[in-house]
C-alpha cells in the first residue's frame, strides 16, 4: 500500500487580495509531490480551519500581506484547537515583522517564511518537519 503524501493548504485570510506569493508556493508544493488544496483569497479564519478539518490537512500554510497576520493567524490556531484539530500545523509568511515573530511563534505558528525565502529551504522545512497524520 502507497504511504500517503503529505497534504498541505494554503489559504489567504482576510481581506488581503494579493495572492500571487500563495499560488506560486502552492504549485511548488504540488511538484513537490504534496496534495495541495488552495483556498483562495478573503477567507475568515472559521473557514480555513472548517476546512483544514475537512479536507484533513498535515499543514496548513497562511499568507498575509495585509498587516492582520497578528490577529488572523493565532486565531486560525485558537479554532483548530477548539475543535481538536491541534495536531494540524500552521505555519506563516507574507509581510510580517521580524518584531511579530515572537507573538505568533507564541501563538502556535511552527515556522514563518517572508519574501524571499528560497522556496527549496520551505520544501525541506516541510519534509523535514511534517509527517503524513493518521
Amino acid at each position: 500500500m502507497a504511504k500517503r503524501k503529505i497534504r498541505i493548504m494554503v489559504a489567504k485570510p482576510g481581506l488581503d487580495g494579493h495572492d500571487r506569493g500563495a499560488r506560486v508556493l502552492a504549485r511548488c508544493f504540488r511538484d513537490a509531490g504534496f496534495e495541495v488544496i488552495y483556498t483562495g483569497c478573503h477567507q475568515s479564519p472559521e473557514q480555513i480551519a472548517a476546512a483544514a478539518i475537512q479536507e484533513d490537512v498535515d499543514l496548513v500554510g497562511l499568507s498575509c500581506l495585509s498587516g492582520a497576520h497578528r490577529t488572523l493567524f493565532p486565531r486560525v490556531i485558537e479554532l483548530l484547537r477548539e475543535q481538536g484539530a491541534d495536531d494540524i500545523v500552521v505555519i506563516g509568511g507574507g509581510i510580517i515583522p521580524d518584531q511579530d515573530f515572537p507573538k505568533l511563534y507564541g501563538a502556535g505558528i511552527k515556522a514563518i517564511f517572508t519574501p524571499g525565502a528560497p522556496l527549496e529551504a520551505i520544501i525541506d522545512w516541510i519534509r523535514t518537519n511534517i509527517k503524513p497524520r493518521k
